[in-house]
């Protein structure tokens, strides 16, 4: 199928279209630039949760009874489900569209796993462009759910509206996760699993913690859920509303969107940089450069010198 006729068919409401170019953005096939320009027109219009945290705290069930009570108000939403990448198929390992049977079959909801490949941050590289998809798509609500690697989450700052950090009992001390960097970037916490020992004090001391966050016009508030059972889903939804509203209305949001998107154009040029840089002339030069440096008598500097002058020479030729 051709450009045309596939953008053409993705905007009728196909599905299979959506996949198709999702696929073609994960892959970074020649023509993803050009799908992505096309329906760029289209987005902006959906509300974009991030939901992070450390392995085993429960993400993946959250999101399903979010999921579940966005769709009785009759939302539409898509969700990218971040995964650790496979050692040996670079694709996603964990399946989140596995362990969300009950939502996976729902036609208001399309749920892709994706996989980080190499991204330190949480998010795919490609996922922001993945969310783009979902949102020209219609989708009311975009949720990523990203890897709970407790270390760097900058990514899924940048990439959403509010970010939800959840955490459980059993995570560990909170002043831990606080030096980790997830208590820097939540808008909102919650306490999963609070059903089980040692609830109360850990919500305690995150409340705690927080209140040395310097921050009066939002408080991050401290939720206690199971969502196994679908409790405090309510609670969280309620406040990431609450939450959305007071950034429209301080003007945060425009703001925090204008940032996502002179973000994603330096990483667009950073990333056609690249791909024109490495071309065979400079790889041949690299591994020339390598096997003479092995005595010392070339320096890294001067191979990355030389590397520079043989772009800025393609580049000049090619004016």
């Amino acid at each position: 199928m051709n450009t045309d006729s596939l953008i053409d068919t993705f905007f009728s409401g196909s599905r299979r279209a959506l996949a198709k170019i999702i696929s073609a953005v994960e892959n970074d096939s020649a023509r993803a630039p050009n799908l992505l320009d096309a329906i760029y027109p289209k987005t902006g219009r959906a509300y974009r949760i991030g939901i992070t945290g450390p392995p085993g705290a429960g993400k993946s069930s959250l999101v399903d009874e979010l999921t579940k009570l966005l769709r009785r108000s009759n939302l539409i939403v898509g969700i990218i489900a971040v995964d650790p990448t496979s050692p040996f198929t670079g694709g996603a390992l964990l399946g989140d569209r596995v362990r969300m049977n009950d939502i996976a079959m729902d036609a208001g909801v399309f749920i892709r796993s994706m996989a980080t490949r190499g991204s330190l941050g949480g998010l795919s590289q490609t996922a922001q462009e993945a969310a783009d998809v979902l949102d020209a798509f219609g989708k009311d609500v975009i949720i990523y759910e990203t890897v709970g690697v407790g270390q760097s989450e900058l990514d899924i700052v940048e990439a959403a509206d509010s970010v939800v950090v959840v955490l459980v009992p059993e995570s560990g001390d909170s002043v831990q996760a606080m030096k980790a960097g997830l208590m820097e970037i939540g808008d909102i916490f919650v306490m999963n699993k609070s059903d089980r020992d040692g609830a109360a004090r850990a919500m305690s001391e995150l409340q705690a913690i927080l209140h040395l966050r310097l921050n009066a016009e939002w408080n991050p508030p401290v939720i206690a859920t199971i969502a196994s059972q679908g409790h405090g889903i309510e609670e969280l939804w309620g406040k990431i509303v609450a939450h959305r509203a007071l950034n429209e209305q301080e003007g945060r949001l425009a703001v925090k969107r204008r940032d996502r998107l002179e973000k994603l154009i330096r990483q667009l040029v950073m990333r056609r940089l690249k791909q024109e840089f490495w071309d065979e002339r400079a790889e041949t030069l690299l591994q020339t450069s390598l096997n003479d440096s092995s005595g010392k008598s070339v320096s890294p500097y001067r191979v990355a010198e030389e590397l520079m002058r043989n772009f800025e020479s393609r580049t000049y030729h090619a004016r």
